[in-house]
């Protein structure tokens, strides 16, 4: 594949893992990985690594240039949790890092951008089960807000000026390569670090908040399928709802307790539970399932499985 693609926000959750598929994909010369700081030892040692402000729209350029760009992977946010603590820090990144990729974009020094959406862009008036993909949309958090507002800079940079962006609105994404950054949706990762060092977990939403969640393999995977997919296939140019499961603290924790027999969960819900209580309990995603063949393939019992079997190995490791 000729593609060179520049990853912004490599060392987030997503980014470590997509940024490796992607190697594996297009090589691992033409995968620049980038954030504020230096990533990881594996993605430092498998291909080249700059460092970047997503909000420096120059040094974006100079990079593009340097590297003969032709896709911008744009991951890099502040996430629900954090971003209401860091409002204005929050939409100055994530507005200023989409806007500055879209122009890139728009003076064809890019051809093809990606940037994620959420459910966050969901409030409390949006339909809770099988939230349709055109639906209100009156979020409650910062990062929601910036998401919506977000969503429409990509439809008007298409419709106006002819910029291939594609975006998802993820779920929860769970994995167990990497800790997570500061989302509501956290407890699903953090409950498996600490099933396996502790035995026992205090969550931080009750036990029957149900979220809409999504196994990270199955995540990666629609990210780089929405990518490679014809154009004419996208026919939806603000974002795509994405769903795979849905469940509930107690659900996963009785899961995991299938594996870990004395395995224990408490429940301590903070501010982050008023920020879930405005977010749907299930996703219809029916439009990328038709549009361009979406099909996840992990379930909760699937999911909890692997990334057991996987901590485990690697707290073996870490032991010896």
């Amino acid at each position: 594949m000729s593609d060179v693609i520049l990853v912004l926000g490599a060392s987030g959750q997503i980014g470590i893992e997509l940024t490796q598929e992607l190697r594996i994909l297009y090589g691992n010369k033409n995968v620049i990985a980038s954030d504020i700081r230096k990533g990881n030892q594996k993605m430092m040692a498998s291909g080249p690594f700059e460092i970047i402000d997503a909000t420096d729209k120059e040094t974006i350029l100079v990079i593009i240039k340097k590297y003969n760009v032709t896709q911008v992977y744009l991951l890099a946010a502040m996430l629900s949790a954090t971003a209401e603590q860091h409002p204005q820090k929050a939409w100055d990144l994530n507005m200023t890092s989409l806007l500055n990729v879209l122009d890139l974009a728009k003076d064809k020094y890019i051809k093809q951008i990606y940037w994620p959406s959420s459910i966050a862009v969901f409030g409390p008036k949006t339909p809770k089960e099988n939230t349709p993909q055109n639906t209100i949309m009156q979020p409650s958090t910062v990062y929601g807000i910036s998401k919506v507002a977000g969503e429409f800079w990509c439809n008007y940079y298409h419709e106006k000026f002819g910029v291939d962006v594609r975006s998802l609105r993820y779920p929860g994404i769970i994995s167990w390569k990497s800790k997570p950054g500061g989302g509501t949706t956290d407890y699903a990762v953090d409950i498996f670090f600490n099933a396996i060092e502790k035995g026992s977990y205090q969550c931080f939403l009750s036990e029957n908040t149900r979220l809409p969640m999504m196994y990270m393999n199955d995540a990666v995977r629609a990210t780089i399928q929405l990518m490679q997919t014809d154009s004419e296939n996208v026919k939806n140019r603000t974002s795509y709802n994405l769903a795979a499961i849905s469940f509930t603290p107690k659900e996963i924790a009785s899961e995991i307790k299938k594996h870990i027999g004395d395995f224990t969960i408490s429940y301590q819900p903070d501010f982050r539970q008023q920020i879930a209580d405005t977010w749907p309990e299930s996703i219809d995603d029916s439009e990328a399932r038709t549009d361009w063949n979406w099909q996840h393939n992990f379930d909760l019992a699937a999911m909890t499985s692997d990334i057991l079997e996987n901590l485990k190995l690697n707290h073996l490791k870490i032991s010896l």
